[in-house]
């Protein structure tokens, strides 16, 4: 059994930013780490091509009596720009007190690394255990996973064996409150580019006589809001279906006050759909979001000019029911009405992703037909998370979005189980992401009890 903080701790130090070619060399690195690790431990390993960067399966196999599990987890991180708000150097890990602190320590290396170590552990105390498992780890998951669907198609075959997919890609409130995931947002990205004259003009010769690019964006994007802070599209919430009293009760065991939430984000006040909490706004509503936005000078001092182009980058975030291909739709159809006239525009279309929710078992709208061995993981891993951290977990749809998720379900059929593993103090995205060592060692062992659940009879 290897040691998983020293594992972690060597899987960070290759910088395995996907979305930059610059990081060639940490992407094989991490790839050929986590490959080479699960081989240690047994696994027959494949290494996948794709048309950016490839896929690692290792397979435990076994008698098609066997349930069979897929573990489902990616390689490749976020980039850590900025760089001099680390504390210490992002690819560089560091332990203080009870974290890790690195680039992809929680995103997703660390939870990763928490399911291979409780297989190995859980092989070695049981080396005839009943149980194929799969390891299916991405390296595109931070640039939107352009490759992963192609693979699906191809291996659909292979991959339909199996009854679903555990995976910790998810997040949970505190470090002794756990949340199974039940729902992930999808997902509508795009970019809007506005063009008025045909490059800058001197704001004090031809200030007057046109319509500024930055206004004209300006305009429309406080169009997209009414005062209620809801998403003024027609139709946006036409399929928008409404929460389950179980979802409800769920969230009131949160067990965060909204003067705590609150002071987290260091707003002075929230601005939430009239109707909703901010707990609830996070993970039954879809949002509307503007992720950037730039036009004209940006440097020191003034430079008294009319840009010729403004642009900003706008998010969907979608709930259960919705597809990507009408939201965007409308989204697109209101610019089209809205934009000023006395410019020109583009929309430059960027990922989607469809929104998941799986209904755990035993609950009013259990669907007819779900996997018995799916229902066997969701009560193995309440009793392992209620048994290992204390609480019983909490069941609740996400805010965030990992759209493979969906896709898995929609080419496989596969259902997941996804066991949240990094808190919000872990600052994923963010300088000086961590992971919480505690979390990872409770962790290990739910992980092991979990699939030892799966495995019985």
């Amino acid at each position: 059994m290897f040691d998983p903080v020293e594992a972690l701790k060597a899987f960070i130090r290759h910088p395995s930013v996907s979305a930059d070619p610059a990081f060639q060399a940490g992407m094989h690195g991490a790839r050929d780490f986590i490959a080479g690790l699960l081989g240690s431990i047994g696994f027959a390993v494949e290494i996948v091509p794709t048309p950016l960067h490839p896929v690692i399966l290792a397979e435990r196999k076994g008698p098609a009596s066997w349930p069979h599990v897929i573990i489902y987890g990616h390689y490749d991180v976020q980039p850590a720009d900025p760089l001099n708000l680390w504390s210490s150097p992002a690819f560089e890990p560091s332990v203080r007190g009870e974290r890790i602190y690195g680039r992809g320590a929680a995103d997703n290396k660390g939870p990763l690394l928490t399911h291979v170590a409780a297989v190995a552990r859980l092989l070695e105390r049981r080396p005839d255990l009943p149980l194929r498992i799969t390891f299916m780890i991405e390296g595109e998951e931070e640039m939107g996973s352009p490759s992963f669907p192609g693979f699906l198609k191809d291996y659909a075959e292979r991959l339909r064996q199996a009854d679903m997919v555990l995976l910790s890609d998810t997040g949970s409130p505190r470090e002794d409150q756990i949340v199974l995931t039940c729902g992930l947002r999808g997902l509508v990205l795009c970019d809007v580019e506005v063009t008025g004259a045909r490059t800058d003009l001197h704001s004090g010769l031809h200030g007057g006589v046109l319509r500024n690019p930055i206004q004209a964006l300006a305009e429309l994007c406080a169009s997209l809001h009414d005062a209620d802070g809801r998403v003024n599209v027609p139709g946006f919430y036409d399929d928008v279906l409404d929460v389950e009293p179980w979802e409800r009760e769920q969230l009131a065991r949160f067990g965060q006050s909204e003067a705590q939430y609150r002071e987290f984000l260091g707003i002075p006040a929230f601005y939430t759909t009239k109707g909703y909490t901010p707990f609830e706004a996070t993970r039954f509503l879809p949002t509307l979001e503007f992720n950037g936005i730039g036009g004209g000078y940006q440097g020191q001092g003034t430079k008294t000019v009319i840009p010729s182009k403004a642009f900003v980058k706008i998010s969907c975030r979608l709930v259960a029911n919705q597809q990507p291909e009408k939201i965007r739709e409308l989204v697109y159809r209101t610019i089209a009405e809205r934009m000023p006239k006395d410019v020109t525009y583009r929309v430059i279309d960027q990922h989607s992703g469809t929104p998941y929710v799986v209904v755990p078992p035993d609950r009013s709208n259990t669907p007819a037909g779900q996997s018995p061995v799916l229902a066997r993981a969701f009560r193995a891993a309440d009793a392992a998370i209620a048994e290992v951290f204390g609480k019983s977990p909490l069941y609740l749809r996400e805010g965030g979005s990992v759209p493979i998720i969906a896709d898995i379900k929609r080419v496989l059929g596969l259902d997941s189980v996804m066991m949240g593993l990094f808190l919000p103090e872990d600052n994923l995205h963010a300088p000086d992401e961590s992971f919480h060592l505690g979390v990872m060692r409770k962790g290990i062992e739910a992980s092991e009890r979990i699939l030892e659940g799966i495995a019985a009879e």
